[in-house]
């Protein structure tokens, strides 16, 4: 039974690493980033940039931290962990979280695309065939997705050198904004029924849901606790065996 078993959720962010384990009450934030001495001097790296692995030693490192967190609430070794991944991961890229989560859980690793799990965060019917339109604004990727039938039937990315406090920097709104759109146009026009939902930890910039709104002219809705959105999905696959089924997750 599930509920016997230690399921551990993780999201492994360029700025914010989350985990949640099945037995917590709260969801673990931790900046991605560790402490280096390699040249002698300390020294922050991050493991992770555009949400890919860029350093996978320092990545060992910093799920360790990770998982570490999820103990404090059940001290037992994970039973699976179901890890987010971006969409415009590469086979590379998802091999190089695979392994990392892999090497220190040492139990099984499903990987799952985030958009994906944001939409199944979000309370979104995944597999209606009526796509369904997920905007996840990150601080090193922006994806946007659409979903029907439990699979992703489009996407788009692009890829960011830095976010700003305030959210995405001015040279990335209109080129989400305008990715956005591209994806809409190639969908059908029943698509627009069902709005587009924002998420991540840049969901709340009003430059972009403005620019949105304009651009898009279909409800724009952002997510409650939208930089949760990705954690709580992968937890509700992990919680209903069934819905991860017909998604067509599987060890991988």
């Amino acid at each position: 039974m599930s509920s016997t078993r230690r399921l551990v959720a993780l999201d492994l962010g360029t700025a914010r690493t989350r985990s949640l384990a099945l037995s917590g009450h709260t969801i673990a934030d931790r900046p991605s980033a560790i402490m280096s001495r390699a040249s002698g001097v300390p020294d922050v790296v991050r493991p992770i940039r555009h949400g890919m692995v860029a350093d996978p030693g320092a990545c060992l490192r910093l799920v360790r931290l990770v998982l570490r967190d999820t103990r404090l609430y059940d001290g037992r070794p994970p039973a699976r962990v179901l890890a987010g991944v971006p969409m415009a991961a590469s086979p590379g890229d998802r091999r190089a979280v695979h392994a990392a989560v892999t090497e220190i859980a040492g139990c099984e690793v499903t990987l799952v695309e985030e958009p994906l799990a944001a939409a199944v965060g979000v309370g979104l019917d995944v597999l209606d065939p009526r796509p369904c339109l997920v905007l996840d604004v990150g601080a090193g990727i922006v994806e946007a997705v659409a979903v029907s039938d439990g699979a992703v039937v489009d996407a788009v990315a692009l890829q960011l050198s830095a976010t700003t406090a305030a959210g995405l920097p001015s040279y990335a709104l209109e080129s989400v904004v305008d990715m956005t759109a591209a994806l809409l146009r190639r969908l059908p026009t029943a698509s627009r029924s069902r709005g587009l939902v924002v998420t991540g930890g840049g969901a709340r910039q009003e430059q972009l849901l403005s620019g949105l709104r304009a651009a898009l002219r279909l409800p724009i809705n952002v997510a409650p606790r939208p930089q949760h959105a990705t954690i709580r999905g992968l937890m509700r696959l992990c919680l209903q065996p069934a819905l991860a089924e017909g998604l067509g997750l599987s060890a991988r």
